[in-house]
C-alpha cells in the first residue's frame, strides 16, 4: 500500500475534517501539570461527535470512496468501536451503508452508539483480530468495500488533529500517542514531520497488548497470543506492517503501561480536569506519569471519551 503523507495531502484532508467539524481543544490543566511535575497540554479528542479521534478518519475515507465510486454499495470494518462511530458517523452523511463487525463482548456504549449512528452491527469473533477476518468474509460475500483499520486516507483525516495541536502548542519536548492499529501516531509522526519539528513522538500500549512494543524493540513483526487489555482501544494482537514501518522511521520510543497505571490516569482526569476519558485516551497520561520527566513542555493525546457506565464506575471507586 503506497503512503503520501505529504503535506500537500495532510492539508487537503484537513480541510476536509474542517468543513465537517470544528477543531478540538489543547489545553494545559493546572492540576494536572502539578501532578506530573511539569507542563502539560491534553489534545481533547474526547471532545468530538463521536467522542473520539477516528471520526477525522472516517470523513476523509468514506470521502474518498465516494468520489471514486459514486454508486457505492456500501463498506464493512471490524472495530472495538471509535473508528466504527466514525465510519457510521461519515456514512450516514453520505447516504453510505455501513456494516461494522465487532468481537463478541464488546462495549455496549460503543455497540449502541455505533447502531445510533446508522451502522448495522455484527458481533463476531473473540477478539477484534477475528472480527477483522469475519468483516473481510462479509466483504466478499456481500460485495462491500472493506475498510481496514489503517489506510493512507485515515491516516491523513485523524492526522489533522496533530496539525491542530502543533500549531496551537509552540515548543513540545513529546507528544505521548496510545497505540492501537497505528493511525493516531503515525498521523502525528507525519505532520511533524511536514512541519519540520524536532518534538519526540512517544507511543503507548498495554503491557497486556504490546505486540507494538515488541516489534519495535526487535525490528520484526512480532504477534501476541492475546490482547486482554481495560485499555480496548488498545487491544491489538497483530501490528499492520505500513503502521509500524512509520512507527519505526518516526517514532522515539514505545512505553508500556499497566491495567492499573491506565485506570489511575482515568481518576486523575477526573478529579483534575473534569474530564471524562476512556482507557486507551488515559493511557498517555499514564506513561507521562511513569516515566516522570523533571521539566520540559509535553502533550499527551486524550483520544477518547467513550467508556461503559459500569466500568467508569468501579474505575472511580478504585
Amino acid at each position: 500500500m503506497a503512503f503520501d503523507l505529504s503535506r500537500k495531502v495532510l492539508e487537503r484532508a484537513a480541510r476536509l475534517v474542517h468543513a465537517a467539524m470544528p477543531p478540538t481543544p489543547q489545553l494545559s490543566w493546572p492540576l494536572l501539570s502539578q501532578r506530573a511535575g511539569c507542563e502539560v497540554w491534553v489534545k481533547h479528542e474526547n471532545h468530538t461527535a463521536t467522542g473520539a479521534f477516528k471520526i477525522r478518519g472516517g470523513i476523509v475515507m468514506i470521502d474518498a470512496l465516494k468520489r471514486a465510486e459514486p454508486k457505492l454499495a456500501g463498506v464493512v470494518s471490524a472495530t472495538r468501536g471509535n473508528h466504527g462511530q466514525s465510519l457510521a458517523w461519515s456514512g450516514r452523511r453520505h447516504g453510505v451503508r455501513t456494516v461494522i463487525v465487532v468481537p463478541q463482548g464488546n462495549s455496549r456504549d460503543k455497540n449502541a452508539a455505533m447502531r445510533a449512528w446508522g451502522a448495522e452491527l455484527v458481533e463476531h469473533g473473540r477478539d477484534f483480530d477475528e472480527a477483522k477476518d469475519h468483516a473481510a468474509k462479509l466483504a466478499r460475500e456481500q460485495g462491500l468495500q472493506s475498510i481496514g483499520p489503517f489506510h493512507p486516507e485515515l491516516v491523513a483525516g485523524v492526522g489533522s488533529y496533530a496539525f491542530e495541536l502543533f500549531s496551537a502548542v509552540a515548543d513540545l519536548d513529546a507528544v505521548y500517542v496510545p497505540i492501537g492499529c497505528g493511525s493516531g501516531i503515525s498521523g502525528l509522526i507525519a505532520w511533524r514531520d511536514a512541519l519540520g519539528l524536532k518534538t519526540k513522538i512517544v507511543g503507548v500500549v498495554s503491557e497486556n497488548a504490546d505486540c507494538y512494543a515488541l516489534s519495535f524493540e526487535s525490528n520484526a513483526l512480532i504477534e501476541t497470543p492475546s490482547a486482554l487489555t481495560f485499555a480496548d482501544g488498545m487491544a491489538v494482537r497483530v501490528p499492520v506492517p505500513a503502521a509500524l514501518d512509520i512507527i519505526r522511521a518516526g517514532a522515539e520510543r514505545i512505553v508500556r503501561v499497566s491495567d492499573d497505571e491506565v485506570k489511575a490516569a482515568v481518576r486523575y482526569y477526573y478529579s483534575d480536569t473534569h474530564n471524562l476519558i476512556e482507557g486507551a485516551g488515559a493511557a498517555p497520561l499514564a506513561a507521562l506519569l511513569k516515566e516522570k520527566p523533571k521539566s520540559g513542555r509535553f502533550a499527551v493525546i486524550a483520544s477518547g471519551g467513550n467508556i461503559d457506565r459500569e466500568a467508569y464506575l468501579a474505575v472511580l471507586s478504585g
